[in-house]
């Protein structure tokens, strides 16, 4: 074992004693515990992954292996591929200075005899730094060591010591530090599951699949670049539910209103979701906002999602093209060499890399798409909305696709969104969870014989 590599896991073990210390599990559901804050619910992408799966509050390793058994007894599990989000992360350094406006208007400015702000005033300190900029956070760590033993426990004959140790099972990750941690993490949690210490694992380090969405001209120029392209968020922003929200904010600390910008509001919801994803405690900042405000922010921040990473603009998903093809590559390989009776050679794929990776494939797959597009004056009417990142794109989102061999009843795909159960959009009838291989290529037919990437990003295309 490398040098790098004991250093790793000597930090890995001080982590795990450190998360150890404050991680609880007694929780049950956010309105009634009192350890998780009431506007929990609505932490969008800075969510933690508990509150998507809240049976994990209880034990964080159980898994619900009934739910995925597949329709028929003769259904062999052949190949997966997982693509995930990066676990628990710290703010960035764009953030921690929104965050540290608000901690100093609080010292300096708030006025008030509540308790929680009394805390914030005199026991509080801020402890975000700039440099920690978006670096993988000790429960991140946490996060994808348990998700690794929850997808053995989920998949065991294929995510196997045996393949592990066999080279069936490959590892992909972007080149930012918190993708590489979380691989890390990952391949250590199987590691420590199965006490193999004789051995390390590979990853390859691949940013055109991983992190396409910088190398798409298109998009980079079309939204990424462009402030136009946001502009549904920015008038929401402006908008009088948000007006009302800083408003209330600015009443809890008793300062003028023109001392709250939606940047200060937004800090707060910050500031009260990373206290939680980082460090599982119900934050006093917390009680700046109430659950329609977070509410409010929540859409907010769906509107960026949605018209930078989702429906918003073709592109946007378009972008992924690369990575669609990439993951039926990897799924067609299987089933052409489990057609030729060959031993699958790549019995599961792991790629890790960001929201930004995850959200424009599922956007492509055609998943959570409302009959109404978001806007900044459709908040009332979009309560009901299937796209809100909290449910979608918590730290360590993931999408498992799931390839069976069904025997005579041929190849058949399950599709998983943070180890539950979905059906492919489009596709209905009593094996819509599990619909044969073939169906599914249909559904997708356009997309596969099309959604070329270099044709997508062009930014003239003809």
């Amino acid at each position: 074992m490398t040098a790098a590599a004991w250093k790793y896991l000597l930090n890995l073990c001080v982590v795990t004693v450190f998360c150890c210390c404050f991680f609880r599990s007694d929780a049950t559901t956010s309105g009634a515990n009192p350890d998780i804050p009431a506007i929990a619910d609505y932490f969008t992408t800075k969510g933690r992954y508990e509150e998507v799966n809240p049976h994990l509050r209880d034990d964080i390793l159980s898994v619900n292996g009934s739910a995925l058994q597949p329709p028929f007894e003769q259904c062999r599990l052949a190949h997966l591929t997982a693509i995930i989000r990066h676990g628990t992360r710290y703010p960035s350094s764009k953030n921690v200075k929104k965050m540290q406006r608000l901690y100093e208007l609080v010292q300096t400015g708030a006025r008030g005899q509540e308790s929680w702000l009394r805390e914030l005033q005199g026991q509080w300190t801020m402890w975000y730094t700039e440099d920690m900029d978006g670096r993988l956070a000790p429960k991140g760590v946490l996060d994808h060591k348990r998700l690794a033993v929850r997808l053995s426990k989920l998949f065991p004959s294929v995510l196997s010591e045996e393949k592990l140790r066999g080279g069936y099972v490959q590892f992909m990750t972007s080149s930012k530090h918190r993708c590489v941690n979380s691989t890390l993490a990952f391949q250590a949690g199987l590691a420590e599951l199965w006490a193999i210490t004789d051995k390390e694992f590979d990853h390859a380090v691949n940013d055109a699949l991983m992190r396409f969405f910088d190398q798409c001209t298109r998009f980079v120029e079309e939204v990424e670049d462009n402030p136009e392209a946001l502009s549904e968020m920015e008038k929401f922003r402006q908008g009088p539910e948000m007006r009302r929200v800083l408003q209330k904010v600015a009443d809890r600390l008793r300062v003028p209103y023109n001392n709250i910008t939606y940047d200060m509001a937004e800090a707060a919801f910050y500031l009260c979701a990373y206290e939680l994803a980082i460090k599982t405690v119900n934050s006093p900042w917390c009680q700046l906002l109430d659950e329609v405000d977070a509410q409010v922010i929540e859409y907010a921040n769906d509107l960026k999602q949605f018209w930078k990473r989702g429906y918003g603009h073709d592109i946007n998903s378009k972008a992924s093209c690369t990575l669609f093809h990439d993951v039926f590559s990897r799924l067609e390989t299987a089933a052409r060499e489990i057609r030729d009776g060959q031993e699958v050679t790549e019995a599961v794929t792991v790629q890790i890399g960001h929201a930004e990776t995850l959200l424009p494939l599922i956007t492509l797959l055609g998943f959570f798409k409302d009959s109404t597009t978001l806007t900044a004056t459709n908040f009332a009417e979009q309560t009901h909305r299937t796209f809100r990142t909290s449910h979608i794109m918590p730290y360590i989102a993931n999408l498992v696709l799931v390839l069976y061999d069904c025997g005579s009843d041929g190849l058949r795909l399950q599709p998983l969104l943070n180890e539950n159960l979905v059906t492919f959009p489009g596709l209905s009838g009593q094996t819509a969870s599990m619909p044969r291989f073939e169906e599914v290529k249909e559904h997708y037919r356009e997309l596969l014989q099309g959604c070329d990437f270099e044709a997508e990003c062009k930014l003239f295309r003809n």
